[in-house]
């Protein structure tokens, strides 16, 4: 038996090292410092490490923690929603998300012209600069096209090289979106595409052939749905990853996917017996950039 410690914060205490004492803690302080080390070991250890995340993450000021896990190498692959995409394609072309109140009201809003999601607002305009930013990409494609083949011609063609996008595309990382169509980016393709087509097999067979490589392979989720599923899936055809960290605020005892333990992952053989793993119940926002600054602390 090992003894909770108390958890005892100074002035001058870097995060890297508040994170490492809440290991010694419990619930999901214990849990959020038991993710950090997983996810040390996963870096240390060079793994392969597809990086998940769903919700409104690049909105809530997520995007610079994004690209700065692709520029150190923290994350091997994306897999991401639509949504996510179209709001990076936004503040790359230089739109900005504000920071609004979820008691506003939203007929004053809408009269305004501005979209709310939560507590942040974004105007109506950068919407229109995003549909004739993908316009003009969508129009020259043709054949068929995996969304990472999709995104990467999105990421080349940004003028904000600090777009995760775009760094992603520079260090060829794949980005995929299994539910771009489910997005204002699908809605574009319907209405400008001529002679491309989103083969969403392609997209399958890629990440397949992924979970095939050699070395030692992880994921870190952060939230759930698709993006969750989508890589935890993936395993089904191999042997399962090494190792798996999931940050979300749904419980498992609705059946959802969301929600469900990694645990129950290992039944359906999409992580190994002896995985490391960990679920983190916490807001993703109070989670990614606690871990993210813990990586940094330890890897630079």
């Amino acid at each position: 038996m090992v003894n909770v410690k108390p958890l005892n914060v100074r002035r001058g205490m870097g995060i890297s090292e508040l994170v490492e004492a809440m290991a010694d803690t419990a619930f999901n302080a214990r849990r959020l410092g038991e993710a950090a080390r997983i996810y040390a070991e996963m870096v240390e250890k060079d793994a392969f490490i597809f990086l998940a995340f769903s919700g409104a993450l690049i909105p809530a000021g997520m995007r610079s923690i994004i690209a700065d896990m692709v520029e150190k190498g923290f994350a091997s692959c994306i897999v991401t929603t639509g949504a996510n995409i179209v709001h990076e394609v936004a503040e790359a072309l230089g739109y900005r998300h504000e920071k609004g109140d979820a008691r506003a009201n939203d007929l004053e809003l809408s009269r305004q012209n501005i979209n709310r999601i939560y507590d942040v607002f974004v105007s109506q305009d950068a919407f229109e600069g995003i549909e004739e930013f993908l316009a003009r990409i969508i129009q020259e494609m043709d054949g068929k096209m995996s969304t990472h083949e999709f995104i990467r011609e999105i990421g080349l063609r940004l003028p904000d090289k600090e777009s995760f996008l775009h760094i992603a595309a520079r260090k060829g990382v794949p980005v995929f979106s299994p539910t771009l169509h489910d997005s204002i980016a699908g809605l574009h393709l319907s209405i400008y595409s001529k002679d491309m087509i989103l083969d969403v097999i392609k997209d399958i067979r890629k990440m397949v052939d992924l979970c095939f490589q050699d070395g030692a392979i992880g994921t870190a989720i952060f939230g759930g749905g698709v993006p969750k599923n989508f890589t935890l899936q993936a395993m089904l055809l191999a042997e399962g990853f090494d190792y798996a960290i999931q940050v979300t605020t749904d419980s498992p005892q609705w059946g959802g996917l969301s929600g469900a333990t990694l645990e129950e992952a290992k039944s359906w053989c999409k992580l190994k017996s002896d995985a490391k793993a960990v679920t983190v119940y916490c807001d993703v926002t109070i989670a990614l950039p606690l871990l993210h600054a813990y990586l940094v602390d330890r890897f630079g």
